[in-house]
């Protein structure tokens, strides 16, 4: 094709075109729109060699490649130099023609894009721009299609959701909404949300969503418009954790500010009040208006407060908080003490901008704090000094006689029996005895003396400057003074004491040895018959140690086993034959030796251990009666209980369980009750006996006529037998009395179809008469003192009993 038809051509092409010999790399041909392109008149670059137009080194090595034929068609981005130097970015399409056989063409297409860069590169400004103005927000931004997917997110939304990096390097969108999912607490409803969001384009909300990790994100979401049209949206989050929080602990200051107890006020930075809460409305009787733009200094400088305010607000400012009590007055004109406390506010910059002052009413506890005091040193039940007081009057007496050479007194007095007024009438009937006590005891001592209550029924006259003579007088006072009848709703009953006096310094040179020693009197008062004094004797506190020792070694008895039991034959006075015997119990010490029944027994009563002993004492008497009735034998064992051993809660239980552990029946165990048990708590003991009836345990009143008998019992309670003391028994039968006595008492078991039997039988003259009155049973060394289990058997099973000759 000629020339001039491609000319023809190409001149029909919007691009500039030229055409190219691939041989010589001149232009053969070129369209008006490359002159116009590159600035030249028609016809000027026919012949140019095509690399004059390259601007660069890269271009003229563009050119060395297409001749050496490298490529038939290649496309690329360049630069072209203009006839006045200037420079053009264009893009070139290089395309190698063959014509014929023997010749071929470049055809050279160029598009100028220079507007084309200029619009991208504004593009790259304006995204580089919307780039930092997204990372420079302060909101988490996160951009996506209608579809949902990921257009682009900044770095604080990355670290709000905390993306993982591998996340971050990659293209996932299902994976970082997989780990939004799991950040969520709630990823269901997050979830739902989510998926109302995207099915409504136009759609705009706020959430708030609450991260595992403890972050609470508030998000914004509205939609991204162009053209008019929605194309994407835009979720920005923020974290309101702190903002919550901050807003939490305001709401709370203002709910604490509103219910606090305490009155509480406000000031600017001048002290002047800006507002008070509605306890100290209530307090004070002062309302917000009244006080507002008062000071605290004129608020609280009122009842000779001016030194002591100052003296606060000078603390205020110098450690920035005071606290002090002061007086102050209610709006109605009653005063109250108050505990008031000041705090400066300050600022960032340590600027002062408030004061806040609290205070409380304190007159309540002031009071109480007064009779407290009061009370610490008064007995609250009776008004006399207790054992502090009366330890620091005892301190001065002794100040007092220690400096003057003198002396003085200290009664201890214990209540006789008082514990029988408590269980019988009640603790509120004691209580009003202690009390008449009290104004009896009063009328005894001078106005220099003191009566205290150490607690109890325990009371302690301390005498001032008395001697030996002056405590016995005081003494014999109170004794007469407490035997006057006491009359309390309408029921007379008598009172009495047992007194121990101990003198200064004789019998000690300190409180403590004082009431120790007077204690000590006192409780030998008890041991020989109450209702008396005595004075401290050194040998009283051997006394006291002896008992120490006796209670110790009783209970290392009874845990290693050294008790024993003894038994005293029962004889069946129509038979002459032995039925049964009592356990007795008995004691060999170490280094007590032989300790008798009267000696320990007192001692384990007063101590507790009884308890313990008599549960030894029972399982080992049923022990006994196991082996004794095994052969066919019907031996009854009769087993002594004490009080406090009965008073037990699981007193029945007990032998009901020891009876069945042993499969013994219980018409083999016999009772003996002291009068004292039966006459105490009569209801509960009623219980107690009739459960053990129902057992089919027999059951005795030991030492019948010596306590307080009672025909009412006798015929309430379901006891099988009486025994007459051996004091009754001892002087038949030449004493008037004691026949008189006996008589009665088997005329009376016998009326109430009851046993008797006779303790203490010692000869043949006292076994007759009691066989003439008609007596049931008799024990005694007639026919053989108490003895060990061996002899027993030896000398009593399978044979009948001969009177004295078996002795």
């Amino acid at each position: 094709m000629k020339t001039q038809q491609w000319q023809a051509l190409i001149e029909g092409m919007l691009e500039a075109v030229l055409l190219v010999d691939p041989l010589e790399l001149r232009i053969q041909a070129a369209n008006r729109a490359a002159y116009s392109l590159l600035h030249l008149n028609p016809g000027s670059l026919i012949g140019k060699a095509v690399v004059d137009l390259a601007s660069s080194p890269e271009d003229l090595f563009f050119w060395e490649d297409a001749a050496a034929g490298l490529s038939d068609n290649i496309f690329s981005e360049t630069l072209l130099q203009r006839e006045d130097g200037s420079v053009i970015q264009v893009e070139r399409q290089v395309t190698l023609i063959r014509i014929d056989m023997d010749s071929s063409l470049y055809v050279v297409a160029i598009r100028d894009h220079s507007n084309q860069r200029k619009v991208e590169n504004e593009l790259e400004k304006l995204i580089a721009e919307l780039r930092a103005t997204l990372e420079s927000t302060a909101d988490g931004i996160l951009v996506t299609a209608l579809d949902g997917a990921i257009r682009s997110y900044n770095h604080l939304f990355a670290e709000l959701w905390g993306l993982p990096h591998e996340l971050l390097t990659q293209r996932d969108d299902a994976a970082i909404y997989a780990w939004m999912d799991r950040c969520m607490v709630d990823a269901s409803h997050y979830s739902e949300r989510l998926g109302m969001i995207r099915r409504s384009p136009l759609m705009e909300a706020t959430d708030v969503l609450v991260l595992r990790s403890g972050k609470i994100l508030e998000r914004v979401t509205l939609p991204q418009y162009a053209r008019g049209r929605a194309i994407g949206r835009v979720y920005s989050y923020r974290d309101i954790t702190q903002r919550l929080a901050d807003d939490a602990r305001l709401e709370l200051a203002s709910k604490v500010f509103k219910s606090s107890t305490d009155a509480i006020f406000i000031t600017d930075s001048e002290q002047k009040i800006i507002t008070i809460n509605p306890s100290f409305e209530r307090l004070t009787g002062y309302t917000e208006k009244e006080m507002l733009g008062l000071s605290a200094r004129d608020f609280f400088a009122k009842e000779s407060n001016a030194s002591l305010v100052e003296t606060l607000l000078k603390q205020l400012e110098i450690h920035g908080v005071c606290e002090g009590e002061l007086w102050n007055r209610r709006k109605d004109g009653h005063t109250y003490l108050c505990m008031i406390s000041l705090v400066r506010v300050q600022d960032e910059a340590c600027k002062t901008i408030h004061y806040i002052g609290f205070f409380k009413d304190r007159t309540e506890s002031h009071v109480a704090k007064q009779k407290i005091e009061e009370l610490a040193f008064s007995d609250v039940l009776t008004g006399l000094p207790n054992r502090l007081l009366l330890a620091e009057r005892i301190k001065q007496s002794i100040t007092h006689a220690s400096r003057n050479n003198g002396s003085f007194a200290l009664l201890f007095l214990d209540l006789d029996h008082f514990k029988q007024i408590n269980d019988s009438l009640g603790h509120h009937f004691g209580d009003r005895v202690l009390i008449e006590v009290t104004e009896r005891l009063k009328t005894c001592i001078r106005q220099v003396d003191t009566a205290a209550r150490l607690g109890g029924d325990e009371f302690v006259l301390l005498l001032h400057q008395a001697d030996a003579n002056g405590a016995e007088i005081c003494a014999r006072r109170v004794l007469a003074e407490l035997k006057a009848p006491f009359s309390l709703d309408g029921m007379h009953f008598n009172v009495t004491s047992s007194i121990g006096v101990a003198l200064y310094p004789a019998d000690g040179s300190t409180m403590d040895d004082l009431i120790k020693n007077a204690d000590s009197a006192m409780y030998h008062v008890k041991e020989r018959g109450r209702s008396d004094f005595r004075f401290y004797q050194r040998q009283m506190n051997i006394g006291l140690l002896s008992r120490m020792k006796i209670d110790h070694a009783m209970r290392q008895a009874l845990e290693h086993n050294h008790f024993r039991l003894h038994y005293q034959p029962l004889v069946d006075l129509a038979t002459n034959q032995v039925f049964g015997a009592e356990a007795l119990l008995r004691w060999h010490d170490k280094d007590l030796g032989e300790v008798s029944p009267a000696q320990f027994i007192p001692i384990a009563e007063e101590t507790g251990v009884i308890v313990a002993i008599g549960n030894w004492v029972m399982a080992s008497a049923i022990q006994q009666a196991v082996l004794w009735n095994s052969n066919g034998q019907h031996l009854r064992l009769s087993v002594n209980v004490s009080a406090l051993q009965f008073q037990q809660a699981d007193f029945v239980e007990n032998i009901a369980s020891a009876l069945h552990q042993a499969n013994l029946p219980p018409d083999r165990i016999e009772l003996e009750l002291t009068e004292s048990i039966l006459i105490r708590e009569v209801e509960e003991t009623l219980i107690k006996l009739e459960s053990l009836a129902a057992l089919g345990v027999k059951m005795a009143i030991d030492d019948f006529g010596t306590g307080y008998s009672s025909l009412s019992y006798l015929k309430r309670f379901p006891i099988n037998k009486l025994k007459i003391d051996r004091s009754f028994v001892m002087n038949l039968p030449n004493d008037e009395s004691d026949i008189a006595i006996v008589t009665a008492i088997i005329s009376l078991a016998h009326a109430l179809k009851l046993r008797v039997i006779a303790e203490g039988v010692e000869n043949e003259q006292q076994k007759t008469f009691l066989q003439t009155l008609d007596c049931d049973e008799l024990q005694g060394f007639l026919y053989s003192p108490a003895i060990t289990a061996t002899e027993f058997e030896q000398r009593y099973l399978h044979f009948p009993v001969r009177g004295a000759a078996a002795k």
